[in-house]
């Protein structure tokens, strides 16, 4: 039984990267999901879909390199965990390696990147780091 989903997201993530794999399948979630989607947007992976149906679906994501073979993920960085939750204020957001990452942020206006979160100045719970 996985302790932490996420986590194990960003892990699997991460080795894949480190293997030079094109893809990586990962158990779904509506998290999962939305993390997913953010990447997507920020440009950190091609693209994503989910594969099979009901309750036991995964998510499939294909992973972004370079002419090089270079990941345009360098750190994946859980900050929140099951064991000690962060929160933030929206003037607390931090910005990732001076704004060259992005943090993500569980608000509840929904998961969304912490630049989007400042806009709509809206704290909450702080997911994970990617630079």
């Amino acid at each position: 039984m996985i302790q932490d989903p996420i986590s194990d997201m960003l892990i699997r993530i991460k080795n894949a990267i480190a293997a030079k794999h094109p893809r990586v399948d990962v158990p779904g979630s509506k998290m999962k999901l939305e993390i997913a989607r953010i990447l997507k947007e920020e440009g950190y992976i091609n693209s994503y879909m989910t594969k099979g149906e009901g309750a036991k679906y995964s998510i499939r994501i294909f992973l972004r390199y370079d002419a090089k073979g270079n990941s345009s993920i360098t750190e994946l960085k859980r900050v929140s965990k099951p064991s000690r939750r962060v929160y933030v204020k929206a003037s607390e957001i931090p910005k990732v390696l001076g704004g060259y990452g992005i943090c993500i942020l569980s608000t509840p206006k929904g998961v969304m990147t912490g630049k989007k979160a400042r806009q709509e100045n809206v704290g909450g719970e702080l997911i994970a780091e990617i630079y």
